[in-house]
């Protein structure tokens, strides 16, 4: 892909990928969460494992569940064998998949930020970053409330950093002139 570098082995998916990550193309949509995919398959596998909780492949060596064998095989492979061949000729970094590899150059080295917000054109360089960010700043969402003092937060991880932080004062990093 031309955009954002990720690589396919085939036309189609290339065309696949760019008409929904790109143009934003998602034409079967899931009647519970309104949810889009670019084709049937993907949204049957929604369906099965966001709303029914389906994950069939499970790790022999580890809790893990996958609702794809090829994610269950990435797994194994990358954190138990530890397998990483896809590595950076720029910095140290390595990866499981040559795409991540692509979307690493693309995004650290090259600073390509591919994924534009429709509604202030800032730039990301996920289309998981771009869904916070929407969330967050044009639909005021915040779905991640602390339990100890019922403070929302837009994304998880800022959630568990607050808690960390204030309620378990775990603070790591310390100012060196006070």
């Amino acid at each position: 892909c031309n955009i954002c570098g990720a690589s396919f082995a085939a036309k189609q998916k290339l065309d696949g990928h760019i008409a929904s990550v790109h143009e934003g193309k998602k034409p079967f949509k899931c009647n519970i969460c309104n949810a889009g995919f670019t084709d049937k398959r993907n949204l049957n596998r929604h369906i099965a494992s966001v709303h029914e909780g389906k994950k069939p492949f499970k790790c022999n060596f580890c809790d893990a569940s996958f609702t794809l064998k090829n994610s269950l095989n990435g797994h194994i492979s990358s954190i138990h064998e530890g397998n990483r061949p896809f590595n950076c000729k720029i910095c140290s970094a390595s990866f499981t998949q040559s795409n991540n590899l692509n979307r690493h150059i693309a995004t650290v080295h090259e600073g390509k930020k591919p994924f534009i917000c429709n509604i202030c054109d800032a730039r990301f360089t996920s289309k998981g970053i771009l869904k916070n960010h929407i969330a967050a700043v044009h639909e005021e969402k915040k779905p991640f409330k602390c339990i100890i003092c019922d403070v929302n937060f837009a994304v998880k991880s800022t959630m568990k950093d607050h808690i960390a932080a204030i309620h378990e004062e775990n603070r790591p990093f310390k100012c060196n002139t006070c």
